[in-house]
């Protein structure tokens, strides 16, 4: 513990030299071929699109995720890979290792995936006691990519809290879906391919099985049967919307997309998606709006926030509040902090929905929209693979404000540490029992050393 806490305690800082170039390079590249994309925003659309994307891939499917699960829709999502390897297709899965190591060790239906022909699953960063030192680094990217043509990107990990419309507990979130009908060398797949690459390639992304002799046991073969059954269940019930794959009338066209992503070592990192992120608010003419589902700041941070509510007019942030936040770091920081954030000058919302709200999302005056996997929280910044795609379209800034508004129907406005100047009607926050005050004020204080880890 005190090799993880001493190898991740001081945050990296970009040198004057890496910012200039940072500056001189910018985000924004030449695309010489038309590109369209819609926001996802429903947990049920956004399980369609993937097997709709898998179900028709012709040649390739890569899948990044932080957590994957086998529950159901990490189930269909294991039928319909295996499912594609079968026809042919190249399936390639890279997978955080705490998730690695939690949920797929040992599991069948991993198994079933990882030793079918065609398949490579590696996981990032494995759990080793023996290398505390980079215990901290982790894969926190989303994304589909299929035929190296379209792709999925946001902030859902693979599992029922994200997809498909189950019963029980669920966050929301945000993908988006972008579509080349003619890609070119200039195309921004290329990019999320490149970057894939980079992380496929990365000394610390080792293989799941060392070799497939489990695909003769007996678990794993019924896993696999299941898995199969289940997919081909849902491809029937589904076909009609799974066979249509003109996304012409459901996209619209956009003017430019540019991917930021962080350093991919598993060690500390400098804070590239962050500096890019507050340049790019502060270059808004009028308006910027941010969700989050944490945000927990170091004081560069929070001078980054300060900045762009100084260039900027009008400045807002949602993030959960501390009732509805379904991370007990980040609820606790952002009690004990709260007066840090509303310093910073942000017009703060905090959401109270019910469940609890996990996009990550920034819309900068009516024609920028942010979507990715980066929280503003200091794991974000210096500890994760983060990726935000950052596209100029006005439709989709459209598509994204309607979105995010509908979130903040359910949001109260904060006016200090202790009070809101605006509740929406019919809306009750929750409140605190002293019991729960004074919990959360103690492991605030408990944590506030190792903020840097959350």
């Amino acid at each position: 513990v005190a090799c993880a806490l001493i190898s991740y305690h001081k945050q990296p800082e970009l040198t004057a030299d890496e910012i200039k170039q940072l500056d001189e390079q910018g985000i924004w590249k030449e695309r010489t071929s038309a590109e369209r994309a819609r926001i996802i925003e429903d947990n049920d659309e956004a399980l369609k699109e993937r097997i709709r994307m898998i179900s028709n891939a012709k040649s390739e499917i890569i899948l990044s995720t932080f957590d994957f699960r086998s529950d159901d829709s990490g189930k269909l999502m294991l039928g319909a890979l295996i499912d594609a390897a079968d026809r042919g297709v190249s399936v390639n899965v890279i997978v955080d290792g705490v998730s690695g190591f939690t949920k797929m060790k040992g599991n069948p239906d991993f198994n079933a995936l990882a030793s079918s022909d065609n398949v490579n699953v590696k996981i990032y960063n494995k759990v080793n006691p023996f290398k505390p030192w980079q215990s901290m680094g982790r894969l926190h990217d989303k994304y589909v990519i299929a035929d190296r043509t379209n792709y999925i990107l946001g902030g859902r990990n693979t599992f029922n809290y994200f997809l498909g419309a189950y019963p029980g507990h669920k966050n929301y979130d945000r993908d988006v879906l972008v579509y080349c009908e003619s890609p070119d060398e200039t195309s921004s797949v290329n990019d999320v391919l490149a970057y894939y690459e980079s992380v496929w390639n990365y000394k610390e992304s080792k293989a799941f099985l060392k070799n497939n002799k489990c695909a003769g046991n007996k678990k794993v073969k019924a896993a696999r049967k299941e898995l199969l059954d289940n997919y081909n269940i849902y491809y029937a019930d589904n076909k009609d919307y799974l066979t249509d794959t003109d996304y012409t009338d459901e996209t619209v066209e956009v003017s430019n997309i540019a991917l930021l992503s962080n350093p991919i070592e598993c060690g500390a990192k400098k804070p590239v998606v962050w500096y890019q992120l507050t340049k790019l608010m502060e270059q808004a003419d009028s308006q910027v709006k941010i969700h989050t589902p944490y945000i927990i700041c170091n004081e560069y941070m929070y001078d980054g926030l300060k900045k762009v509510c100084d260039s900027v007019e009008n400045v807002s942030l949602m993030t959960n509040s501390v009732g509805n936040n379904g991370n007990p770091f980040g609820s606790a920081d952002y009690y004990a902090h709260k007066d840090k954030v509303l310093g910073t000058g942000l017009e703060v919302w905090e959401y109270e929905g019910g469940y609890s709200y996990h996009g990550k999302s920034v819309l900068i005056d009516d024609d920028i929209s942010v979507v990715g996997s980066f929280n503003i929280d200091m794991r974000s910044v210096y500890l994760d693979t983060e990726l935000m795609l950052v596209i100029n379209s006005k439709d989709i800034n459209k598509q994204l404000k309607a979105s995010m508004e509908e979130y903040e129907k359910k949001a109260a406005t904060v006016k200090n540490e202790t009070e809101y100047s605006h509740i929406p009607e019919g809306m009750k926050m929750k409140e605190l029992s002293d019991k729960k005050k004074n919990i959360k004020a103690w492991f605030g204080w408990v944590m506030n050393g190792l903020r840097f880890l959350f």
